[in-house]
């Protein structure tokens, strides 16, 4: 009877582990998918920051495109057991078993690399305003939008790179238009609007003959620089000023804005974008790199900040050792270059230049792909 419990246990016990070990798959999903998703935020950053030097020393920079991300996993068991009975002596009976399980992934990633006709679009292509304008509407700060994405303002110039001095050729009137706008959006007593009904017809247009269908929106979009009414005197006196750096009537309350070096018509604001690579080449030339550098012709000056400025958009420092805590860090030619975590002015300003980047990419193949079995 005795043994007979125990060959009925034997089975009982393998069919218990192998129902104990069940697949890994959904236990793995969300914890997987959280990984994944962090470590191409990270690959993305360390991108970024490292074709930002490599411009600094005249490489070109090299952008691939993780295209697809599969995770697979691979379990194996195998459980045995037996029992032996002497009858002569119950103390040599005794039930065995043994029992295996080895478990495996085989993570495989797909890049590409940006070439051809998808580079100019994603890098070489200036930003259209209406894809950047609204990005002030999440929060955004304005300020350090435009002196990141805008050439010129109405004829008023930020900094540029290479070839136009130590402090790259900038208006300083291009930067107390950004302290006044930043200081109304901060106060609510500004804003952009964006629509996709046509602008209204300007003097110009109403002195020529109405040939055509009368003009409608058509889908495409048009963004509006609203100066919100308010009460307070010292908002009053800024809009005022924002009007006249903008060549705007004195009682306009929106102006819509359109691409380029000056306006077409009046009550338009002209802003004159940059592309990626132009932004990410500003910055470059205003990171902080080694004078050895300078000197022996490696790379050129930093160039200065202009006016009422006092540092970069993204402060990048350089050494041969890099800070335990930082934002991001990449290795070039045996120095390290690095963004301060404590830093947040300068975080969020490379996060914007991310976003960007990610508003400008327009990939004629799929985004990337995270495959992960579910069992």
């Amino acid at each position: 009877m005795k043994i007979n419990l125990i060959f009925r246990a034997a089975p009982l016990a393998a069919l218990t582990c192998l129902a104990a070990c069940g697949p890994i798959g959904p236990s793995r999903l969300q914890h997987d998918e959280l990984e994944y998703s962090r470590a191409l935020g990270e690959s993305q950053k360390h991108e970024m920051l490292l074709n930002i030097v490599r411009l600094r020393y005249a490489d070109p920079p090299t952008f691939l495109d993780t295209t697809q991300v599969i995770a697979g996993y691979s379990v194996s068991k195998s459980v045995s057991g037996g029992f032996y009975a002497y009858p002569a002596t119950a103390v040599g009976n005794y039930l065995f078993g043994t029992g295996t399980m080895t478990s495996g992934e085989s993570p495989t990633f797909t890049y590409q690399p940006v070439t051809g006709q998808q580079y100019a679009e994603n890098i070489v292509r200036p930003i259209s305003p209406t894809v950047i304008m609204p990005l002030s509407l999440g929060g955004l700060p304005i300020d350090t939008l435009l002196r990141l994405t805008a050439q010129s303002i109405d004829g008023l110039s930020n900094v540029r790179g290479l070839g136009a001095g130590p402090f790259g050729g900038g208006s300083v009137r291009f930067y107390l238009l950004l302290h006044d706008l930043r200081q109304l959006q901060i106060a609510g007593a500004m804003t952009i609007r964006i629509t996709t009904d046509a602008p209204p017809p300007t003097d110009d247009n109403n002195n020529k003959k109405n040939s055509s269908k009368p003009e409608n929106g058509n889908g495409q979009e048009h963004s509006y620089l609203v100066l919100s009414s308010t009460s307070d005197s010292s908002l009053l006196s800024t809009q005022a000023e924002v009007r006249r750096l903008l060549h705007l009537d004195a009682q306009a309350e929106e102006a819509e804005i359109v691409y380029g070096p000056y306006p077409k018509h009046p009550g338009q604001i002209a802003i004159l974008t940059r592309s990626m690579l132009a932004m990410l080449t500003q910055l470059a030339y205003e990171v902080e790199v080694p004078e050895e550098d300078i000197k022996v012709g490696r790379t050129p000056p930093t160039i200065g900040q202009v006016g009422i400025e006092n540092r970069p958009e993204v402060v990048i420092h350089s050494g041969h050792k890099v800070p335990d805590r930082r934002y991001a860090a990449v290795e070039y030619n045996d120095m390290w270059f690095w963004i301060d975590e404590k830093d947040f002015q300068s975080k969020l300003a490379f996060t914007m230049v991310q976003v960007l980047s990610a508003l400008a990419a327009t990939n004629h193949t799929g985004g990337a792909v995270v495959t992960i079995p579910a069992g």
